[in-house]
């Protein structure tokens, strides 16, 4: 049995896949784990690496306009560019298998954007968490032969906030983000005023102090997601909170007594789906 790796043999052996692999373009979104490849990579080959951030339909502009801001403030070049979701119709569908659709979109769209400036690679921000849950997305990076190194590195999420604090960033204790899209059941049609309802709604309870929320839209009904050290702050808040998401066209407002998880949607996929394309991914 390997011994496993210390934080700093992995930091070590991220530091030797990035310079392996000379001019990169990394995948930025301002997260967690992007911002530190990105600042890793920037480390390891100064110039040689490319920040592409993405405005969408589903990605908040606070949170793109946040991701310029970081990568402009590292000193490392960058282009804005944009995908639009809801011109896919496999997208717009919304089944179990549209994080694939979405990503086959954006890492085509950055292949070409590779090839015109002249990158050998490009990376994202997975890690090894990732593997442990439903992502059909993984196969869509698989495909288009898209790199992770902080998972060919071994990096846990607790490994990156750790090492992304050392370093000084500010994102080190940023909360997990995904597309506004995860929180519509699947099945259900993506429409823009439920992605325009959880924008505002989200934004709102962080605005309150909460640290990580969800809110998962049922039709009518806000289901809200925060971490279980928080669930007796909602009722603090209860009366502005129910009155805020009822304004956005929510009829019932509930809380999630479980709290937090990362994919509580994916709780209701067949565990031989969930198991096929985890190994399809791998």
């Amino acid at each position: 049995m390997e011994k496993a790796l210390s934080i700093e043999e992995k930091n070590a052996l991220l530091g030797d896949i990035l310079r392996g692999m000379g001019r990169i373009l990394v995948a930025f979104s301002g997260g967690v784990d992007s911002t530190f490849l990105l600042k890793r990579a920037q480390q390891e080959i100064g110039d040689q690496v490319l920040a592409v951030t993405a405005a969408s339909e589903t990605f908040p502009s606070r949170e793109f306009d946040a991701a310029v801001a970081l990568a402009e403030e590292m000193g490392v070049r960058l282009i804005k560019t944009e995908v639009k979701e809801f011109e896919n119709e496999k997208f717009v569908a919304n089944n179990p298998d549209r994080c694939y659709h979405c990503k086959t979109g954006l890492f085509t769209h950055l292949q070409q954007l590779a090839k015109d400036q002249g990158y050998s690679y490009i990376v994202d921000g997975s890690n090894m968490d990732d593997l442990g849950d439903y992502r059909p997305g993984l196969q869509a990076k698989n495909e288009r032969g898209v790199r992770s190194p902080l998972q060919e590195a071994g990096m846990t999420k607790a490994d990156i906030r750790q090492l992304s604090k050392e370093l000084g960033l500010t994102t080190w204790n940023k909360p997990s983000f995904a597309c506004l899209s995860s929180r519509i059941p699947y099945g259900t049609k993506i429409e823009r005023y439920k992605i325009d309802q959880l924008d505002v709604a989200e934004a709102y309870l962080a605005e309150l102090g909460f640290y990580q929320v969800r809110v998962r839209h049922h039709d009518k009904i806000a289901r809200i997601e925060v971490l279980p050290e928080e669930i007796m702050k909602v009722m603090e808040h209860k009366e502005a909170i129910h009155q805020k998401l009822t304004s956005l066209g929510f009829s019932y407002v509930t809380l999630d007594l479980a709290g937090y998880r990362t994919g509580s949607m994916n709780e209701v996929l067949a565990p031989s789906l969930k198991q096929q394309r985890k190994e399809v991914a791998k």
